[in-house]
């Protein structure tokens, strides 16, 4: 058990409100949580994505996996089944719901995803929208392999993904393109780098640039990075779901941190 996890969430149960929205005086907060986070709606891709999911909880095939990051504690072996990998390592179906309906509202034009794994949450990124680019890095190859072979099969198109470890890719990405519209920082759980990764979009991040990070309480260190992140003069709006953390840097809104119950 991870159980500075468990504290961290005990923590986050206790501070966290707005339940449903109730309570937000933020008008762009109060229709993000009510509209879109809490939003029950079905979009047509969603069981796409399940029937995806579905067939990767049953594949036995294996990968010889490579890691960079943090290392993962959920696997004693580099050889890993895809199945495993579905279960411990992908975005759920609530937090990748969650990513779809953000690049559904704010429409960007360009994403990076920073972690491809199996290529689930690259589909919720990409699949709102066709025109979308997505370049989403993967630090071993074996996976991105993988990945691009599942992002094929399910028709997911836009989306590029890339080879090798982040900060030796993210630079060249970001130097490309003039501007950020949408990141999802999901790999490297580490505080130092994590903060790195941060600082790098912040260059071409804009007033209607989304920052979306996974595993913000795993550790001490990501609880770290994420509250020097959210604290940063240059963002405005910051919403702590638990697993994933929000941020915009909207300068027509009042700086105010929310902890969602959710």
């Amino acid at each position: 058990m991870n159980y500075f996890l468990f504290k961290s969430y005990l923590k986050y149960w206790f501070r966290s409100r707005y339940r449903k929205g109730y309570g937000l005086h933020s008008p762009f907060v109060f229709t993000l949580v009510r509209e879109l986070i809490y939003c029950k709606l079905p979009f047509y891709a969603f069981p796409r994505m399940d029937a995806f999911r579905k067939k990767l909880k049953v594949s036995q095939a294996t990968i010889e996996m490579c890691d960079y990051g943090a290392g993962s504690t959920a696997f004693s072996s580099q050889s890993r089944k895809v199945s495993d990998l579905e279960k411990k390592s992908s975005i759920n179906k609530k937090y990748g719901e969650i990513l779809f309906r953000l690049v559904n509202e704010f429409k960007p034009q360009n994403i990076i995803e920073l972690g491809t794994s199996l290529g689930l949450s690259t589909c919720y990124l990409a699949m709102p929208d066709s025109n979308c680019k997505v370049y989403s890095i993967e630090g071993c190859e074996n996976t991105a392999s993988i990945a691009r072979k599942n992002l094929q099969e399910i028709k997911c198109y836009g989306v590029e993904v890339i080879s090798g470890q982040f900060q030796d890719v993210l630079p060249g990405i970001v130097a490309s393109l003039e501007q950020l519209d949408f990141v999802f920082f999901d790999g490297h759980h580490e505080k130092n780098a994590t903060i790195d990764y941060f600082n790098q979009c912040l260059l071409k991040a804009w007033n209607n640039t989304v920052f979306v990070f996974d595993d913000i309480h795993w550790s001490k260190g990501m609880d770290e990075a994420w509250e020097i992140i959210y604290t940063h003069p240059s963002v405005t709006v910051s919403i702590d779901l638990f697993q994933i953390g929000i941020i915009f840097f909207r300068k027509e809104c009042k700086k105010q941190h929310f902890v969602v119950k959710y």
